[in-house]
């Protein structure tokens, strides 16, 4: 008698707990996007605030598929909607972004690896001029936040009290900034904070070049030196410069012409 009890117990709370699973099984299943909102109040306003293409492109149940306990795990896999880039294979998205406003990126611990496989070219940049950047972290300077661009002057000096922060992209890409390129618009006292006595030289020479930009024979790229003759052919009878064949044998310095020797 008690073992049929106990069978008839047992059966007893296979049918119920049965009812329990059909029944949210079914509820699942009938569940609409606004539903979702009478529980869950902070993502749908996110998604609304920016959502991206989250909010344009899908709803609720297009990614969450299914409802705890049915589904033991109805948060997908980025990587289910998300290919096509080396970035799309990054193990925890979620270290840096929230499903519900994915492109409000936050930035924690020390990343390099994972920001390349998206910013190519500034890698390719970085590799080309090694310099102190190349060995930090991406977010050392991008700190905190996904697109924050920091100001030169947060950790360099400028060159002389005549410069400022808008000064410094004339001259230094952030990630080669080594490999000095300037336009041909750049005035002579920029290159004579750092070139002071090159600069007082020209500034005192009685000659043309007084007047010559820097950038116009330093042209395009930092550390480029002409040949005079460049500008200046072969000014001399054959003989001289036979005899003389650098300039500088004679005029001293482009920035010294004064100073024959």
């Amino acid at each position: 008698m008690k073992r049929h009890s106990a069978a008839k117990n047992l059966l007893s709370i296979l049918l119920l707990c049965s009812l329990v699973l059909f029944a949210t099984s079914a509820l699942a299943a009938k569940l609409s996007v606004d539903d979702c909102s009478k529980c869950h109040s902070q993502e749908p306003q996110q998604i609304a605030d920016a959502g991206a293409a989250h909010k344009k492109e899908i709803n609720c149940i297009d990614c969450h598929n299914g409802h705890r306990p049915v589904s033991q795990n109805n948060v997908p896999a980025c990587a289910q909607c998300h290919e096509g880039s080396d970035h799309y294979t990054l193990a925890n998205c979620l270290a840096c972004h929230n499903p519900h406003q994915p492109l409000n990126v936050v930035l924690d611990g020390e990343l390099k690896a994972e920001c390349l496989t998206c910013h190519t070219e500034q890698n390719a940049q970085l590799v080309a001029a090694p310099s102190a950047h190349t060995e930090v972290s991406c977010n050392f300077c991008h700190a905190d936040t996904h697109g924050n661009i920091p100001a030169c002057t947060e950790c360099h000096d400028v060159h002389s009290s005549d410069m400022t922060q808008n000064d410094c992209a004339t001259c230094h890409a952030a990630h080669a900034p080594t490999l000095l390129e300037y336009p041909d618009t750049t005035q002579n006292i920029m290159c004579a904070a750092c070139h002071d006595m090159a600069f007082s030289q020209l500034q005192a020479s009685q000659t043309k070049h007084h007047d010559v930009a820097c950038v116009m024979c330093h042209a395009d790229k930092h550390k480029v030196v002409p040949q005079c003759s460049d500008c200046h052919g072969m000014p001399h009878a054959a003989g001289i410069h036979a005899k003389f064949p650098q300039c500088g044998e004679c005029h001293n310095t482009a920035h010294d012409l004064n100073n024959l020797k």
